[in-house]
């Protein structure tokens, strides 16, 4: 019989971004603080004629896990989705567990713009001819229904949309169906967020989007903290991460002790300290620990001046003006859905390695001072780190993750 508490450990992870397939590049590049960004080239993706072009990160074409037949019928997320469960898949040997016993949590909503805006496009003159895929692949259960279809899931599959903190929030629910006893394992999945030319016009005219001003060094764009930082830049990435009961699965990466999930009452983009240091706050007295206990921030900054303001600001009245913060999205970019899982995956692998990576372009950090990597990976074995995330209407998360012994 399940215990009512069951310790939860992350018993593998797979990842991809602009830094390549898999968990050694992601560690790998991180570590280096490699440069990927670019001008956005995917069709459905590239700035209109006339508009000043889209900077960010786009990854290689994933690895072919499927069926010829089937992979004609899915599209790049979806493709994306399943090489990364398979790499998390096997590391935590889920082959060994009931299939009915494994859960999948899919962050991510309106993920296949792109796909929609390329459908719209191809057959506006010949609609009659539309594949009939089409009426069920634009929805976000299309990721969770292909997963459950290639992997033997068969306890339950879920999507839950909190915007950029979707991943974070796809972590904290495969979290309480273990802890509640509906699965002994659960996939959360940062889903690639499969942005069209569309959503970021609309992020540019929302003052969201990073300014075309670095067009000619893009490298320099994202630059969260820093006294020059002017918008996101989106960066294409995807993470699966598999929880277990420890008693089942051994200490794997670390063991998820706390985590926290508030409303702060903003409808838009608009950050709340407030709401942010909430949930902080209930992540330790969830895991049992003060700011104190903390030795390793990994930063939601996204490089929006009112985003780092608000977070810096929250993060020195929280306690932690003494622990190391680096920020991944100025390696990787901000992969919206996917950016809270893939940065948990990020925070597992550099207290493995003992290294924290430095944070790019932070050459003025923005005030309160706060200990930041800049440079060059800081040798430093994280015992206890805190990941925040949050989302635009009001959705503020923390996490609270114990290294492995």
């Amino acid at each position: 019989m399940p215990s009512a508490t069951p310790d939860i450990v992350f018993a593998g992870l797979g990842a991809a971004s602009g830094l390549g397939y898999g968990k050694a590049s992601l560690i790998d590049g991180l570590l280096a603080g490699r440069d990927v960004f670019g001008t956005l080239q995917r069709p459905g993706r590239q700035a209109p004629e006339g508009v000043a072009p889209f900077l960010g990160i786009e990854m290689a074409e994933p690895p072919s896990l499927l069926t010829a037949r089937v992979e004609r019928t899915v599209g790049f997320g979806a493709r994306v989705a399943v090489a990364v469960v398979d790499e998390a898949w096997r590391e935590a040997g889920l082959d060994t567990v009931a299939p009915e016993r494994i859960g999948l949590v899919v962050g991510g909503s309106n993920l296949f713009s792109r796909e929609q805006a390329l459908l719209a496009r191809d057959y506006a003159a010949r609609p009659n001819f539309l594949p009939p895929r089409a009426g069920h692949a634009y929805l976000d259960s299309e990721i969770g229904g292909l997963l459950a279809n290639t992997f033997a899931i068969r306890g339950f599959t879920l999507g839950v949309g909190a915007a950029s903190a979707s991943g974070a929030v796809a972590v904290m629910q495969a979290a309480d169906a273990i802890r509640s006893g509906r699965v002994d394992a659960c996939i959360a999945l940062g889903a690639l967020q499969d942005v069209s030319a569309m959503d970021l016009l609309g992020m540019r005219a929302l003052g969201a989007l990073g300014a075309p001003r670095f067009a000619d060094c893009p490298g320099q764009a994202c630059r969260p903290f820093d006294r020059d930082h002017d918008g996101f830049v989106f960066g294409e990435s995807c993470a699966a991460l598999v929880l277990r009961r420890a008693d089942q699965a051994g200490p794997g990466y670390g063991s998820l002790v706390g985590a926290a999930q508030v409303a702060d009452g903003q409808r838009g983009p608009e950050p709340d300290g407030a709401g942010q240091r909430r949930a902080i706050a209930q992540a330790l007295v969830q895991a049992g620990l003060r700011p104190g206990d903390v030795d390793y921030v990994n930063a939601h900054a996204t490089s929006t001046p009112k985003g780092d303001d608000v977070e810096a600001e929250t993060l020195a009245a929280s306690g932690l003006g003494h622990a190391w913060v680096n920020a991944t999205k100025s390696v990787i970019g901000h992969g919206l859905a996917a950016a809270g899982a893939i940065e948990v995956a990020a925070v597992l692998l550099q207290m493995r390695a003992g290294r924290l990576h430095p944070t790019r372009n932070l050459d003025h950090p923005i005030a309160p001072p706060l200990r930041h990597v800049i440079g060059a990976a800081q040798p430093h074995q994280a015992r206890v780190a805190l990941k925040t995330s949050f989302g635009f209407g009001g959705i503020d998360t923390a996490m609270v993750i114990r290294g492995a012994p």
